[in-house]
């Protein structure tokens, strides 16, 4: 009996147990589950147009949830409860509110009616530079800057300039980018996208326009809408472009406003966020369609340059997709260079350094009539593999005003190094007398192991003189 009454009482308190262990647990997971769906109708905002300016309205979220979006139909977007939109011109805008809630996001739409024009609001100067103003019934066209360094850019979020990387001239060619027209025309605010066909995306982005999934920016074969317009407006001191309808300015990156960091009468230099990819800042060079920038000619100078890779020199190499130290230890202290240091030249293996070089471009002009002759030392490694590495040195003298074209117009002088002259020093002059009628060229472009080639090489220069 005593035995029974145990066991009875035990298995009381086991139920209990699990039965407390249950509720526990109920009501912890109801603590987790989402709340319900909103739905359309819970959508709500009122719409009040301001006491002194009939053309700005402010919006404000009567809706539940924790974040409010809006979209107000004139290309412009914002976030928060309460919010100010502002419409220059008369028409009928739909504007756009979605709410977040625990439990999803959900839209609804109003029209917002503007009965007539506010010319006041169109003062900003960038209205007519960008487009040629009201009297200018085509507008003006606008194309990217392909000749200039950074017309295409990006860097940190938290800057203001392309800190990661910028694009040389012409880099992008033959991807759909440089062909693409912006017009923008102050009449209506009618902005036009001309991209002939294709249009180059930002590769996490690209998908936004009927784009692949990739890791490379892709060329999109993409029809732009035809009913785009376009708004300057400015906030805390920083003026904006704004394209309505999804429109954007050459590089797909799924955004639509562009801050302008300057915008004269020919070029213009803008900063866009990047939907995908929330810690960058990209950037834009336009000029106007047509315009041909001015060529500032340098000065003419007879050179006077000197490096003896040994902390002595005056002037900086920069390394162009190859491996560069100086100073080195000198691997031969052999008669013609017995120096205890000298320059360290490694060519790159693959596609990047098949052009690879030593470059230094001057702030003058060379006059090849008063100086023309350039000198340097050189020592090939007989442990190189000359199967597909050439036992070359070219010295070009260019014009870098062609920036990636420099090559069309250069002068080149080569020297090939015979296989008995390996592993030792070897004194080259290059004799540009011949070319001395020339003023073009203010850079030279020192080139071992040959180009064109993915091979290999090691090399070492040094006493490298034009003067």
């Amino acid at each position: 009996m005593k035995l029974n009454y145990i066991i009875k009482q035990t298995a009381g308190f086991m139920t209990l147990l699990l039965l407390l262990s249950f509720s526990a647990c109920k009501k912890g997971n109801t603590d987790k589950d989402l709340g319900a769906a909103p739905t359309a109708d819970q959508v709500k905002f009122s719409v009040t147009p301001t006491a002194t300016n009939a053309n700005i309205v402010t919006l404000v979220n009567q809706s539940p949830g924790f974040k409010a979006l809006w979209d107000f139909g004139n290309g412009a977007t914002a976030d928060g409860n309460t919010v100010t939109a502002s419409y220059p011109l008369a028409g009928t805008y739909t504007v756009k509110l979605t709410i977040v809630t625990d439990g999803g996001s959900v839209s609804s739409t109003k029209s917002v009616v503007i009965a007539a024009t506010n010319p006041a609001m169109l003062t900003d100067p960038a209205f007519t530079t960008l487009s040629g103003g009201l009297a200018n019934a085509t507008g003006f066209t606008w194309v990217i800057d392909q000749k200039s360094a950074g017309h295409l850019g990006v860097g940190p979020v938290t800057s203001q300039t392309p800190d990661w990387y910028q694009a040389g001239p012409d880099e992008k060619a033959g991807l759909g980018f440089y062909d693409d027209e912006m017009t923008f025309n102050m009449n209506a605010l009618k902005y036009t996208y001309d991209n002939k066909g294709t249009t180059f995306a930002n590769a996490s982005n690209a998908p936004g326009i009927g784009g692949p999934t990739g890791s490379n920016d892709p060329t999109v074969n993409y029809t732009p809408p035809t009913n785009l317009t376009w708004l300057v407006t400015e906030t805390n001191g920083a003026k904006y472009i704004t394209i309505s309808g999804g429109g954007f300015i050459g590089y797909y990156l799924g955004v639509s406003q562009y801050q302008i960091l300057s915008l004269n009468e020919n070029e213009m230099w803008l900063r866009c966020l990047d939907k995908a990819n929330s810690g960058n800042a990209w950037y834009l060079k336009l000029v106007k369609k047509g315009y041909v920038r001015p060529i500032v000619q340098k000065p003419i100078q007879a050179a006077n340059l000197a490096d003896d890779f040994q902390g002595t020199s005056n002037f900086t190499w920069t390394a162009e997709n190859i491996n560069f130290t100086s100073p080195y230890d000198n691997p031969g202290k052999f008669p013609v260079n017995t120096s205890a240091k000298v320059g360290y030249y490694e060519k790159r293996t693959g596609d990047d350094g098949q052009y690879g070089n030593l470059n230094v471009t001057l702030p003058y002009r060379f006059d090849l009539a008063a100086k023309n002759k350039v000198r340097l030392k050189v020592f090939i490694p007989g442990g190189n593999d000359f199967t597909t590495l050439q036992p070359k040195v070219s010295v070009k003298l260019q014009n870098s005003l062609l920036g990636g074209n420099a090559y069309t117009t250069q002068i080149e002088i080569v020297k090939t190094i015979a296989a008995t002259d390996y592993n030792k020093w070897v004194q080259l002059e290059f004799d540009y007398s011949g070319s001395a009628a020339q003023t073009l060229y203010d850079k030279i472009v020192v080139q071992l192991g040959g180009e064109g080639h993915p091979a290999p090489g090691i090399f070492y220069i040094d006493d490298f003189e034009f003067k």
